[in-house]
């Protein structure tokens, strides 16, 4: 019997987009579902009832939830075209930046879009050096795998698309090609791949929902 794979997802989250990735490179068909986060299915509450948030793959009925984790299985599972390095090292590494992304950059990111004043700029400066380290992994590399597009890249793929977005809503320049000239140059051979321009994220539409999130927590902290 073929393999039934679903993913719970929603169009806007990085989160989601780097699991459609990874299944896209893999070859794997699947369902995507698309979730209201303002009115999340029951069949999302039954799959993740521990987080209750996406994204959630599901495999043959089996739900896997957090998109790292996601990632790992799914390249566990299909074990083609691997996105994971083969040394024991490099995949530690792999794992380390990837938490870095998660834990650092986009949690940096979410505080320079809700701040304002003084601590929008320490909030600027704390991602521009985070953003600095995350680019001396890459100089000397065609990608942050190696010569083909893998973990670390899937991981770090929401510098493609979603980032830029969040920064012209905000109005600042904090992620440019002269600041980053080596991200910038990655940014562009990936923006060649097929399977990356199809989770790109659509750009009006982005900009709109980036503009009613901020509006609304403004509005809500007054």
């Amino acid at each position: 019997m073929a393999d039934q794979v679903k993913l719970f997802g929603m169009w806007a989250s990085p989160y989601s987009r780097r699991v459609e990735l990874a299944l896209k490179l893999k070859g794997i068909p699947y369902e995507y579902i698309e979730e209201d986060l303002s009115n999340k299915s029951c069949l999302l509450l039954k799959y993740n009832p521990v987080h209750q948030k996406i994204p959630v793959l599901v495999h043959n009925g089996k739900p896997v939830a957090e998109s790292l984790v996601i990632l790992e299985y799914i390249d566990e599972t299909w074990t083609n075209n691997p996105v994971l390095p083969q040394d024991p090292y490099d995949r530690a590494m792999a794992r380390f930046w990837a938490k870095f992304i998660d834990e650092k950059i986009l949690i940096t990111t979410r505080k320079v879009s809700l701040a304002s004043g003084k601590e929008q700029e320490q909030a600027i400066e704390e991602i521009t050096e985070q953003l600095k380290l995350l680019e001396n992994e890459l100089k000397g590399k065609e990608y942050f795998s190696g010569h083909n597009i893998g973990f670390l890249d899937i991981v770090a793929n929401f510098l493609v698309f979603w980032f830029g977005n969040v920064q012209e809503v905000l109005g600042i320049d904090m992620f440019s090609e002269e600041k980053f000239p080596v991200i910038f140059e990655w940014i562009q051979k990936l923006v060649k791949i097929d399977v990356v321009n199809e989770c790109r994220i659509p750009k009006e539409k982005h900009l709109d929902y980036i503009r009613t999130r901020v509006e609304a927590f403004k509005s809500s902290t007054k």
